[in-house]
């Protein structure tokens, strides 16, 4: 769909969105989109950070079966 759209059709939305909404407007949700955007890259960065600081050992980390004594050869 917006395949077929081209410059022309996004500059006329871009005047009828200003319209509507007004400058500032546009502008505010600009800047809260601008927010989201570094909030995102933020959380990755983070994540990635976690992931390469994690223990070596991973025994600490693994599963445990917590099973009890007697259920264990229950299937």
């Amino acid at each position: 769909m917006l395949n077929n759209i081209g410059p022309a059709g996004f500059i006329i939305i871009a005047i009828v969105v200003l319209v509507l909404f007004g400058r500032g407007k546009v502008s505010a949700l600009m800047g809260e989109v601008g927010k989201g955007i570094t909030s995102f890259k933020k959380g990755l960065k983070d994540g990635s950070d976690e992931i390469e600081k994690a223990p070596e050992d991973t025994s600490a980390t693994s599963a445990r079966d917590i099973t009890p004594e007697r259920d264990k050869d229950k299937v």
